[in-house]
């Protein structure tokens, strides 16, 4: 446990804790292993990147559409295995993370082809629009940079706890979009805080572009999703009981992992 905090002696690690001890039990025990998913999926997310950059270079959103869209979907499964990886870990579910991560891109890669693509078009969207706006010559209005953040941050809200459904429901299309607003709205603070910590800590990695892009392989894509899924994960276990049904699943398949 001293591993990234000082040593509690009344600290039981045996014991699922609450609240920042809960943090702390989870970041000692997997935040290692979701590193090494973290490094795998900014290598998948390249040509997404790589397509943006492009499209910027060329301030053509031409360019953007095709190239954001298939880089999308080449990152999108190993998106959701790293919300499968993350969301195993909330539910103590240990295991080696190559095997876990693995599993995750196998079962999940079809789902998550689709919803790929929107993400990578709309992710490209905000960073080109990011771009335009930083570069226009009138400058930066007041209006125009709150209706960024609320977009982003409405985006954020609905990618989350979309992205969690891809890899815990096999659900249509509707009744995920149906979910995301009855959850969304009774929790309302749980769930826009969690996005908003993802938004600053996002907004961090890219206004202090290039000294932070060392830190994206470490901490870009991982840590925001672990603190917003654990704002939210346990009244989303408490409303789907996330833990019983796949402890049902698991015994009535036979599969211990």
């Amino acid at each position: 446990m001293a591993l990234f905090f000082p040593d509690d002696k009344s600290y039981d690690e045996s014991i699922r804790m609450t609240g920042f001890n809960r943090y702390r039990q989870l970041m000692s025990a997997f935040a290692f292993s979701w590193i090494k998913a973290n490094i795998v999926t900014v290598i998948a997310a390249m040509p997404l990147a790589i397509g943006i950059i492009m499209s910027i270079i060329s301030s053509s959103s031409l360019i953007l559409i095709p190239l954001a869209l298939a880089g999308g979907a080449i990152f999108g499964p190993f998106l959701a295995a790293l919300y499968d990886l993350i969301l195993r870990g909330m539910r103590d579910d240990y295991g080696d993370w190559w095997f876990n991560y693995s599993k995750g891109l196998r079962q999940n890669w079809k789902e998550a082809l689709l919803p790929g693509a929107f993400t990578g078009l709309i992710a490209g969207m905000f960073i080109f629009m990011l771009y335009m706006l930083m570069s226009a010559k009138a400058g930066l209005k007041p209006s125009s940079i709150a209706l960024y953040l609320i977009s982003a941050l409405l985006f954020l809200i609905i990618s989350q706890n979309y992205w969690t459904q891809v890899v815990l429901f096999n659900l249509p299309l509707r009744q995920r979009l149906t979910n995301i607003l009855l959850f969304s709205s009774k929790y309302m603070w749980r769930v826009a805080g969690g996005a908003l910590i993802k938004l600053l800590l996002l907004a961090f990695l890219a206004l202090l572009a290039p000294w932070t892009l060392i830190l994206v392989p470490f901490l870009g894509l991982w840590y925001p999703i672990f603190v917003s899924e654990f704002m939210i994960y346990d009244k989303l276990n408490y409303e789907f009981q996330l833990e019983e049904l796949i402890r049902s699943q698991k015994e009535n398949s036979g599969d211990l992992h």
